[in-house]
């Protein structure tokens, strides 16, 4: 066999099994968005009303959080876990460890969900507000 033949032949058997080769496994969940309708992992009751720092932080929260944490924080199976657990009770994760999560990005410790990367694009004040709305929902849900 010609030489040339012989190399096309490895090479494309080397790029075909690239290819191929299985994605290793994922160092964290929260690096990527797949699974945009995972179940549930909390069943979250609603409060009545929420104060205006509530309903402006619910807004933020649907814009930069809910796309891992599920709609009213309660977790995506497989994705992120939810917020409205007795784990993130303020006496547990007081407001400070939200901001640093989110300025900081998070190593996993309490979940195997991986890694929480820092969120982009929001300020000390937006992330007061999200927790507002977190701690609302919380105490809707005997969480204080």
């Amino acid at each position: 066999m010609k030489p040339t033949i012989i190399i096309s032949a490895f090479v494309v058997a080397a790029v075909l099994s690239y290819s191929f080769w299985p994605d290793g496994e994922k160092t964290s969940a929260f690096d990527h968005v797949e699974s945009v309708e995972a179940a549930p992992l909390a069943m979250v009751l609603l409060p009545d009303s929420l104060s205006q720092h509530a309903q402006i932080g619910k807004l933020g929260f649907e814009a930069k959080c809910a796309s891992c944490h599920g709609v009213n924080a309660a977790g995506k199976d497989g994705l992120a876990p939810p917020l409205i657990h007795k784990i993130y009770e303020p006496s547990h994760h007081a407001d400070e460890s939200f901001q640093r999560a989110v300025a900081l990005g998070v190593q996993a410790h309490h979940w195997r969900f991986g890694n929480m990367l820092a969120i982009e694009g929001l300020t000390r004040g937006d992330v007061t507000m999200i927790i507002t709305y977190i701690r609302e929902l919380q105490r809707a849900n005997g969480i204080n």
